[in-house]
């Protein structure tokens, strides 16, 4: 079944108003997920990008294990699919981040010996 976003204002189905969101694709507001998703994603990016450098493993192995852990929750409590695809997509650049982090030295590599 395909799905389409409907104009603001007009009605769904159900009978609820659409409320013009790209995320909240059920017409609810869900500002828990939406912050979860957003701290997924900039901790994705940010490990993802310092993983490039071998010298930044202590960032982007906490920065993609951090973002893992919060995106895995985010996943659990999540209500629609625009949230689960931007959930997904920061999982995948965490998890990235933080393979590559723990290669190039791990989360305490050179801190503690």
């Amino acid at each position: 079944m395909a799905q389409t976003i409907r104009p603001v204002g007009s009605r769904s189905p159900t009978g609820r108003r659409a409320t013009g969101s790209l995320f909240a694709t059920d017409g609810r507001p869900h500002p828990v997920q939406d912050v979860l998703m957003v701290v997924t994603g900039v901790l994705g990016v940010l490990a993802f990008v310092t993983a490039m450098f071998h010298h930044l493993h202590l960032i982007s192995s906490w920065a993609g294990l951090v973002g893992i852990l919060t995106g895995v929750y985010g996943q659990y409590i999540s209500k629609t699919t625009w949230e689960r695809f931007g959930l997904i997509m920061g999982i995948g650049a965490s998890a990235v981040g933080f393979y590559l982090g723990m290669a190039h030295g791990g989360l305490f590599g050179g801190v503690i010996t």
